[in-house]
């Protein structure tokens, strides 16, 4: 029972403090109750299923076990329960103060054909479950949730993004609020499994996957990276904490905001030799996701991530990145295109969508003034969907769930930047001559 009750008192009083914003004297809506997801499944039957993309026409199978002599073993095929593939994986588990997590499972399929669905089964135990490949040429649909957390809203967050099919299931940060307690990742696993082992989930760390221990867990992210593993390695990066990866010609950048981002960092070298290999003429739309936003009117977490900001933000604008989600922040913003605090043609959309459901409630208040750079902004729960069209056009959407069915608060036309001849000319005499390349 202790392995239970420290983490939980961990969790009530030690991570809170930890976690502190800066300024945390902003009001909150109260959030609703928290969702504690059972394990109704053997020990040998697969639990917490999710997917995740993989490098080129390849997905990720993720599952636990509780028996630590099961197979990672996935077997599909393109027809109900008739399996003509199977994989081998790797597997992981790990140990948090008193704590020990079942044995992590993944698995690399493929390759698959784009727009398929293909049945699969993991360690040959437990039920079958299915999912559909994203599509290999526009339009896409990605799916977009932030600060996700498990409780009564975070249900009601996940009914409404089922209520419409999507391709692909992006995060910014904050999965289970856990904070320490690890049974919580493993109701979280749970929770998600419905939409995750159906549809890739993409995920970036937030501020609350931390959990750092001294001594025993000194670096932070220990259940973050063994059971959230994303294809870091297949882009390039040295670390789980960013990645890029590209569906149907869009290229999706996730940062960490909670690892190194200076000039001289892994993480900063890393971003600008993938940006520097995006050819945009093959790839029109790039977008970028985070944790904590580099512009904000609330007044919550104000300025924590300016820092990162003033690193990065030149690489995302000299590469005309298209639109940047953030999370961190609960409650839903939208800007115009910005660049260094500015109205720019050239800069990128940013977003703030950290509503998605978390244990901690909204954050309802705005400065005053609202900034001109401001354009839409609202504390309630919701989602939002990028719908890429073609080469030159997306069209982005806030759902608000505050009502019983979810409803389209705020939208927007988007225009790739790819397609701005003006924005390359600003870049084009911003290069170097020749001969000091």
């Amino acid at each position: 029972m202790w392995a239970h009750v420290f983490p939980l008192l961990l969790t009530i009083f030690v991570f809170p403090q930890l976690l502190q914003s800066q300024d945390d004297d902003f009001s909150r809506q109260p959030p609703g109750q928290i969702i504690r997801t059972g394990h109704d499944r053997s020990h040998s039957d697969p639990q917490q299923v999710h997917i995740s993309l993989a490098g080129s026409d390849h997905m990720r199978i993720t599952w636990i076990t509780d028996d630590k002599h099961a197979p990672s073993i996935v077997e599909y095929g393109k027809e109900k329960g008739r399996y003509d593939e199977s994989a081998r994986g790797e597997h992981t588990s790990y140990t948090y103060f008193l704590y020990s997590s079942g044995k992590i499972h993944h698995v690399k399929i493929g390759p698959l054909k784009p727009s398929t669905t293909y049945f699969y089964k993991c360690g040959g135990s437990g039920p079958e479950f299915s999912f559909n490949t994203p599509p290999s040429t526009f339009p896409v649909e990605f799916a977009v949730v932030g600060d996700l957390g498990q409780t009564e809203w975070t249900a009601s967050t996940l009914s409404h993004v089922d209520s419409s099919d999507y391709d692909v299931f992006l995060l910014p940060g904050d999965l289970s609020y856990a904070d320490g307690h690890q049974p919580l990742w493993d109701s979280f696993g749970r929770l998600v499994e419905p939409q995750a082992s159906r549809r890739p989930w993409m995920v970036t760390e937030g501020n609350h996957e931390i959990e750092i221990l001294p001594n025993s867990n000194p670096f932070g992210f220990t259940a973050y990276n063994a059971r959230w593993l994303m294809p870091y390695e297949e882009s390039g990066s040295t670390s789980n904490l960013y990645y890029s990866f590209e569906v149907a010609g869009t290229h999706i950048v996730m940062l960490g905001s909670y690892t190194d981002f200076v000039v001289d960092s892994a993480q900063y070298k890393w971003l600008e030799a993938d940006l520097a290999r995006v050819d945009r003429k093959k790839t029109p739309w790039i977008v970028v996701l985070l944790h904590a936003p580099w512009y904000n009117t609330n007044t919550a977490h104000q300025g924590e991530g300016e820092g990162m900001r003033q690193a990065m933000e030149e690489l995302l604008y000299k590469a005309r990145v298209d639109v940047v989600f953030a999370g961190h922040v609960h409650a839903y913003e939208r800007f115009t295109r910005v660049y260094d605090n500015e109205v720019d043609p050239c800069g990128p959309v940013y977003i703030t969508i950290g509503d998605g459901g978390n244990r901690e409630g909204l954050a309802l208040e705005f400065e005053e003034p609202a900034s001109p750079l401001s354009l839409y902004r609202e504390p309630s729960f919701g989602h939002g969907r990028l719908r890429i069209v073609n080469e030159t056009h997306g069209y982005w959407s806030w759902h608000r769930n505050n009502d019983l069915d979810a409803f389209v608060a705020d939208e927007v036309w988007l225009e790739s930047l790819s397609t701005s001849k003006a924005c390359w000319d600003i870049v084009d005499k911003q290069a170097p001559p020749n001969d000091e390349l």
